[in-house]
């Protein structure tokens, strides 16, 4: 990871990054917006000013981890990887199509910078759970980050896995909601109601962290308190918007698997202030 990029560089960056995830959903014909463009801020503070990777060494075996669990959101991922230098720009125009390294849910046999293949809702957290173990017993100094959504939080298994990390104090732990209510049969609570969520996880024994998910600056400050805690893992409940950065697209259910047509992304971009950027 290079220097560390100022607020104003990290919302320009979160930006383009919409616009990018956005130009390359609309190429697919088919993937998940919503939550895509919820998760760029965090994604973008986290490659940029967290986590020590390096695109030109991806299996260097002191890098962080990040695990994506919702997996569908991987155009916002590809997005990032492909401006931190995992491959080429121009690989995002090739998102879902046959012999694409960029798969419509991660698979690191294809796709550079992947520490984890994905699909399946609520698998990611004792994925990361087996990793940060693992780096404890190597005596490796390395973090794990998983992102989870906040309907992937009605999975029993998050909760099994919670317990464990809970259970083994990994403190090298942190993982990520993605807390935009809204998943694809509608509100989180209507669907099953996950609330008191900072409760549940402090009964785990976790440190619990509220952010607002689109302040660059209170995420970094999240990440910050997430990798000093020590004798507990972390896990940073960001409030955020689905759709974010697209008002048509903002708070609305029915983005959550669709993606813009060419009107459509007309007008993203121009909110985005992006208006003429290809793929």
């Amino acid at each position: 990871m290079n220097g560390k990029l100022s607020v104003e560089q990290l919302k320009d960056k979160a930006r383009q990054l919409r616009a990018d995830t956005l130009l390359m959903l609309n190429k697919a014909g088919s993937g998940h917006s919503g939550g895509s463009l919820s998760s760029v801020d965090l994604l973008t503070v986290l490659y940029n000013n967290v986590m020590n990777h390096d695109p030109e060494n991806p299996g260097w075996t002191e890098r962080d981890r990040f695990v994506l669990s919702k997996g569908h959101v991987c155009p916002a991922l590809y997005a990032v990887l492909a401006d931190c230098g995992y491959f080429g720009r121009e690989e995002l125009g090739t998102l879902r199509k046959y012999g694409s390294i960029l798969q419509g849910h991660p698979y690191m046999g294809k796709t550079p910078g992947l520490d984890v293949s994905g699909g399946s809702l609520g698998q990611g957290l004792s994925v990361s759970v087996g990793m940060a173990l693992a780096a404890q017993a190597n005596g490796q100094s390395l973090h794990v980050y998983c992102l989870m959504g906040d309907g992937e939080l009605q999975e029993g298994q998050i909760w099994e896995a919670a317990m464990s990390a809970g259970h083994y104090k990994l403190d090298n732990l942190c993982s990520i909601v993605d807390y935009n209510n809204l998943q694809i049969d509608g509100h989180v609570e209507d669907v099953m109601d996950i609330s008191p969520l900072a409760d549940k996880w402090r009964a785990f024994n976790w440190n619990v962290i509220l952010a607002d998910g689109h302040d660059v600056e209170a995420i970094e400050a999240a990440y910050a308190a997430a990798k000093t805690c020590k004798g507990k893992p972390s896990v940073i409940i960001a409030k955020t918007v689905k759709g974010k950065g697209v008002s048509f697209m903002e708070d609305v259910a029915s983005w959550h698997g669709a993606v813009p047509n060419v009107a459509q992304l007309a007008l993203a971009l121009e909110e985005l202030d992006c208006e003429g950027l290809e793929l």
